[in-house]
């Protein structure tokens, strides 16, 4: 499956998402440093150990007060693609 239909970037970042337009089994986080960019990915990415330490920094930096409304990931955005990307190969 490529990589785009896994990984969906979209540029309303800031903006609260609906849950029509992200798909069944997928949820929304916000990766960046300092501008932060909105990303669709599958819930199963969840079980995965690379994953799970950036959800460990993520709940380090912000606790469960989520400044974008939604869950945000602190690391560069060329990370968390190479990290989805890696998982989307599996």
């Amino acid at each position: 499956m490529a990589i785009s239909k896994i990984l969906r970037r979209s540029s309303s970042a800031g903006k609260r998402s609906n849950s029509t337009d992200i798909p069944k089994g997928h949820f929304a986080v916000y990766v960046g440093e300092s501008e932060k960019k909105r990303f669709v990915i599958p819930i199963s990415y969840l079980n995965e150990p690379s994953f799970q330490d950036l959800l460990c920094q993520s709940e380090e930096e912000f606790g469960f007060n989520h400044p974008m409304g939604g869950l945000t990931i602190p690391c560069s955005e060329d990370l968390f693609i190479d990290l989805t990307s890696s998982l989307a190969r599996r």
